[in-house]
């Protein structure tokens, strides 16, 4: 049984109550991994900044 048929399965025996909690940290925990990889990028940028924002690397994208 995988990860997502034992969810299933606890889901089915848990009472609706709880389901809503259940629901707002599943919410959670995907706006926490979107936040993260947006984190990232924002981070990543900043570093690669230096070799985008130049004569050179302009130049070779122009044709484009």
């Amino acid at each position: 049984m995988n990860t997502k048929e034992k969810l299933i399965n606890e889901i089915e025996q848990t009472p609706e109550p709880l389901l809503s909690e259940v629901l707002d940290f599943l919410h959670f925990l995907k706006a926490k991994t979107f936040q993260n990889k947006l984190d990232d990028a924002v981070m990543s940028e900043s570093s690669l900044k230096k070799d985008w924002l130049n004569p050179v690397e302009d130049e070779a994208w122009q044709s484009l």
